[in-house]
């Protein structure tokens, strides 16, 4: 499945009054209509509508990027950060919009995407970037992204109006009524996607082979790393993953191989590069999976190493963890628990900052001890403001925690819908009350995963070489997916390949 996923900063979304009711909304298009003007495609030649210009494209994303970082974090990896810029730059001067400050990044996500924001920011997680196998994979998912800036697909969603904030946990949809919620709103939580139709998606991917052949790179490699996603589609993962934030324009690697086809008939296709024992390298080392020292779920506990914290989490329940905040939702999606670390390390200054930053109404406020940490509890209803009259979500109510630990104060809201409430106010206080110092040393000492990169001693099997390299029986199917081979693959003597080293 494809199409781009772009989160916006907060500011931004404030911005877009998402309780206007369709009289407002239709009086809002026609004026937007009234000041609209055509500009003419970058890609196509041909003059469009455009509600937003250029100036405001690059303001978007500059705006934007504050925000994605803070939410995703960055991935300290100097050589692979130096390599997207090269690539990255290299492209973006033979892209139909050379002259936008084009910006690349890699963030620390265990996520397999990449996704662009209007004004040239492209980024990439490490999820994905170890997926990769060779540089040609990279360059032709990199020419994707540059494609839906170049060809201004989001601007032209702006001037559509498919515009939609959504709440997203571990895979789940989570109700939108939590997205007024300041203390969720604040961190990022909500997303703005910008819904591309698979005419935008086949343009995007037609970009991508024309800028990665143009640069020097085989694009049919492009095709083949578009069935390492179709693999990846049915395992379990947190969102947003590259096929989630992308439809499907249909038989994306039959269509791609075509299209690299035709490109190729006017160049020597025994020039063109593929580089995968350079890229296998690259990324020898780097961190696969969650990375345990920001906090990592087993067994139904979230343990944060470097804070020396751990709490339960319901069983059953997803989980997304950034560096600002932990989300979880239950698989219903109508309730939702959050965790972070709130301002100051004074209780009862924080409570009062939850109260007015969320236009809370306490029920009630009761001084705590939640196994031996001073705390207080907070029960509170949210009642939704209305509009000309009519209140446009139901009523939520919240339990907040705020627990004083080591001088920082520890802020827990469990929240749903006021109709809903009971059935989850147990899950809420069991998390909450299970809030502890942790002191396991198994637990703070706890490795990541990383990738490693060997070369095959002999002529044999994927799943031969593998099992030669002590990989377990349960992680077979995982390691094919992120070699982009099957198991019963022939891999001649002399091949790199990826195996697993650390804790997995």
């Amino acid at each position: 499945i494809i199409l781009s996923l772009y989160p916006v900063g907060t500011a931004f979304l404030n911005k877009i009054s998402i309780k206007m009711n369709i009289q407002k909304s239709i009086m809002v298009w026609v004026a937007l209509l009234l000041l609209a003007s055509c500009s003419r495609n970058p890609v196509t030649g041909k003059k469009e509508l455009m509600l937003m210009s250029e100036g405001q494209e690059l303001a978007l994303g500059k705006e934007s990027d504050p925000s994605i970082v803070a939410e995703y974090g960055l991935y300290n990896n100097p050589s692979l950060q130096a390599f997207i810029n090269e690539k990255g730059k290299e492209m973006a001067a033979i892209s139909h919009r050379p002259n936008l400050p084009y910006d690349f990044k890699i963030l620390d996500s265990p996520v397999v995407n990449a996704f662009a924001v209007p004004g040239g920011y492209v980024y990439f997680t490490r999820g994905i970037m170890g997926h990769f196998n060779n540089e040609a994979e990279f360059a032709g998912v990199l020419g994707h992204e540059i494609g839906h800036i170049a060809a201004k697909h989001s601007a032209k969603q702006y001037s559509q109006q498919m515009i939609t904030q959504v709440l997203f946990i571990g895979g789940l949809l989570v109700s939108k009524d939590f997205r007024n919620f300041a203390d969720v709103a604040q961190q990022g939580i909500g997303l703005l996607f910008l819904k591309f139709s698979r005419d935008h998606e086949t343009e995007s991917d037609k970009l991508g082979v024309e800028y990665s052949s143009k640069v020097g790179y085989d694009a049919h490699q492009m095709a083949g790393f578009f069935k390492t996603l179709k693999r990846l589609s049915g395992e379990d993962g947190n969102v947003p993953t590259f096929l989630s934030t992308h439809p499907d324009p249909g038989d994306r690697y039959v269509n791609v191989n075509q299209l690299a086809t035709e490109a190729q008939k006017t160049m020597d296709p025994s020039t063109l590069k593929v580089n995968r024992n350079n890229y296998l390298r690259m990324i020898d080392g780097i961190i696969y999976g969650e990375d345990p020292k920001q906090g990592y779920v087993e067994n139904n506990v979230f343990y944060h190493p470097e804070l020396k914290f751990q709490f339960n989490v319901p069983a059953t329940w997803k989980t997304l963890n950034s560096p600002s905040q932990l989300q979880m939702a239950p698989a219903d999606g109508k309730a939702l628990m959050v965790m972070e670390l709130a301002e100051g390390s004074d209780l009862n200054a924080a409570k009062t900052k939850v109260i007015q930053d969320n236009k809370l109404t306490v029920l009630e406020s009761t001084n705590i001890n939640v196994n031996g940490l001073p705390a207080i509890a907070l029960l509170s209803d949210i009642v939704p403001e209305q509009v000309q009259g009519q209140v446009a979500d139901p009523p939520l109510k919240v339990l907040t925690y705020l627990i004083l630990y080591n001088n920082l104060i520890y802020k827990f809201h469990g929240l749903s819908a006021t109709a809903d409430f009971n059935n989850y106010f147990s899950n809420f206080q069991s998390t909450m009350r299970s809030f502890r110092a942790l002191t396991d040393q198994s637990k703070i000492d706890k490795q990541p995963t990383l990738i490693k990169i060997v070369e095959s001693g002999k002529n044999a099997t994927l799943q031969q070489l593998l099992s030669d390299n002590n990989m377990p029986q349960s992680k077979m199917n995982e390691l094919s997916i992120l070699n982009g081979m099957e198991l019963d693959a022939m891999v001649e003597r002399g091949t790199l390949f990826k195996v697993f080293a650390g804790q997995y």
